[in-house]
């Protein structure tokens, strides 16, 4: 099962989803989080900070879990 993160907007980038998730602490550690790590969205290798995340979408980090891209309620 994965996690779900609330999001009021129609998409919110890779940094920001990963600041939002609390899987880095500031935006400075996305580029080098990125580097150190394999994020997959939506099944696919993925290390851009600006990848926009949609609604439906999912983000998988192998030590962090899964995440899924919802609305805010």
């Amino acid at each position: 099962m994965s996690e779900r993160i609330e999001i009021s907007t129609e998409y919110i980038t890779l940094g920001q989803f990963l600041k939002l998730s609390n899987v880095v602490e500031s935006g400075g550690m996305v580029k080098l989080f990125l580097k150190e790590f394999e994020v997959f969205v939506n099944g696919e290798l993925e290390n851009r900070r600006g990848r926009k995340l949609y609604l439906g979408d999912t983000v998988e980090i192998e030590e962090f879990g899964s995440f899924t891209v919802v609305r805010e309620e």
